[in-house]
């Protein structure tokens, strides 16, 4: 192999080198500015008082204190709202993956008239406005007698069309061949969904189980139009009253940031594996 050969290989090789070097900090540049606020919100919420009220800001605290927390948690009831929002983040996903679930099933793996109607009317739900529906479901919340209680926040969080199109997309794409095995092997309706399409759809059902996890722990309208006792108040709403309260307190204001962001991130952590395997399996699949 000639000089210049070996040059022309180690030329490439060192653009590619360069380019490769470029492209991670690039990316490394663009993720430290997602995490930037959260640094800094944690990092006002270690500070002394007198420290995160001066001119200048620190992000590195010079001096770290948890009196902050010890405070935010003995003065106001942020720990009732923080048990109030992971009962109904927690009750409303679990609802929605087993309600979802069996509509999904029912309308990819039986057959019975209606489900083109049936599926028609979800889709088409999609079109109406969250808000166009406040009125309606603030009257039979108010029927029910559930205004003020956390049963009227899970309930309308059930009837989400989201969760049925997403299964609906996944359940179509599972072949029937294994319906067919099964039933030889004398399984019901009921086993096949319990026993085969459920365990294939442990990905599918993570991602929907975060996604509707994630959008009650955050959800702020239709609480704020229920909840109407700060006693039943979940984290969204009670951040607005330590806001109006605290508000010459970063610290406390951070603290509570951090208190109401940490259980997501933990969530994520936990079931990143999942989300991951459910794009894997919807590209191989679909």
């Amino acid at each position: 192999m000639s000089s210049s050969t070996v040059g022309r290989i180690s030329s490439i090789s060192n653009d590619k080198t360069l380019r490769t070097m470029a492209i991670h900090m690039g990316l490394y540049g663009v993720a430290l500015l997602f995490v930037l606020p959260y640094l800094y919100m944690i990092s006002l919420s270690l500070q002394p008082e007198s420290i995160a009220i001066s001119s200048t800001p620190h992000l590195i605290p010079p001096k770290i204190t948890f009196a902050n927390y010890s405070e935010l948690i003995s003065s106001s009831m942020i720990i009732p709202w923080v048990i109030n929002t992971f009962v109904v983040a927690t009750v409303a996903t679990v609802l929605v993956l087993i309600v979802d679930s069996m509509i999904a099933f029912s309308l990819t793996r039986l057959d019975w008239p209606g489900q083109s109607i049936l599926l028609s009317i979800i889709v088409a739900s999609f079109l109406v406005p969250f808000y166009v529906n406040l009125v309606p479901l603030f009257t039979i919340v108010a029927d029910l007698g559930l205004v003020s209680d956390l049963l009227g926040v899970v309930l309308p969080a059930v009837a989400n069309p989201l969760g049925v199109f997403l299964l609906y997309q996944f359940f179509r794409d599972i072949p029937d061949e294994y319906d067919e095995a099964a039933r030889l092997d004398g399984f019901s309706n009921f086993q096949i969904y319990t026993r085969i399409i459920l365990p294939i759809s442990k990905p599918i059902l993570s991602a929907l189980a975060i996604f509707v996890f994630v959008f009650n722990w955050n959800q702020f309208v239709w609480p704020v139009v229920v909840l109407q006792s700060q006693s039943s108040f979940t984290l969204p709403l009670g951040l607005v009253v330590l806001r109006d309260t605290f508000t010459f307190q970063p610290g406390l204001t951070m603290a509570s940031g951090v208190i109401a962001a940490l259980p997501l991130f933990i969530l994520f952590l936990l079931l990143q594996d999942r989300i991951i395997e459910a794009v894997q399996f919807q590209g191989t699949t679909g």
